[in-house]
């Protein structure tokens, strides 16, 4: 019973025999007078229900991530990744410098504010042309053009046309038709044909690199013997 229990608490703290029989009298009334104030009550002196934890519903508990089979531990690569996760780094990022060249180069014309100029389209003929164009201070020595140091052979955007004369230039400076050609390149070697001045030029530089060599002295002494028997 409550009694005891509470005697033998008692008798630990040190308490003599007069004091215990009084403090259980006293405990046995207070235990009456409960019971009669709550009869249906089952709080008792001597009943003690312990303390019961809640349970509590974890959900499925994954799984993980490795797994051992014979001694080897391997992790699971499509479960370290999510699908969502896995295609973005699938995608191709690309910088903002190639988005930008991208996007020009898939526009056609250079837009209504160039008068809608279509993107260049070189031809063989077209690369020529403007190859001779960049060399034209060797065509001609009497005239002088700046210097075109660009890499760039063309414009991303350009358009190519033909020179009309006018009526009052008709005499003046038009061009004949037996002269007229189809590229520059074939004016320049017609012109060519006519002055000889490019393979005068080329004699003349290897001329200068052969100088002092075997073959320009051979040509010297066959001038000086073709001068001696003309004498």
């Amino acid at each position: 019973m409550a009694t005891p229990g509470a005697g033998s608490i008692f008798e630990n703290e040190g308490w003599d025999q007069d004091e215990l029989s009084e403090m259980r009298s006293l405990l046995q009334r207070a235990e009456q007078r409960m019971r009669k104030l709550d009869p249906a009550s089952k709080h008792t002196m001597k009943a003690t229900t312990p303390y019961k934890s809640p349970k509590l519903n974890p959900g499925p508990i994954a799984q993980p991530y490795i797994t051992s089979t014979a001694g080897i531990a391997r992790a699971d690569r499509n479960r370290l990744v999510n699908d969502k996760d896995r295609q973005i780094a699938a995608c191709r990022v690309e910088g903002p410098v190639k988005v930008k060249t991208r996007i020009k180069n898939e526009e056609p014309t250079a837009g209504p504010g160039w008068f809608d100029m279509p993107r260049t389209n070189l031809s063989s003929e077209a690369k020529s042309d403007l190859t001779l164009l960049k060399l034209r201070n060797v065509l001609d020595p009497h005239r002088h053009y700046r210097s075109d140091n660009t890499r760039i052979l063309a414009p991303e955007f350009s358009q190519r046309g033909q020179i009309i004369e006018g009526p009052i230039e008709y005499f003046s400076s038009r061009l004949l038709n037996k002269d007229r050609k189809r590229t520059f390149v074939e004016e320049v070697l017609t012109n060519e044909k006519l002055s000889g001045r490019f393979k005068k030029k080329y004699n003349e530089i290897q001329a200068s690199k052969t100088s002092g060599k075997k073959a320009y002295y051979k040509k010297l002494k066959e001038r000086k013997s073709r001068g001696i028997r003309k004498s």
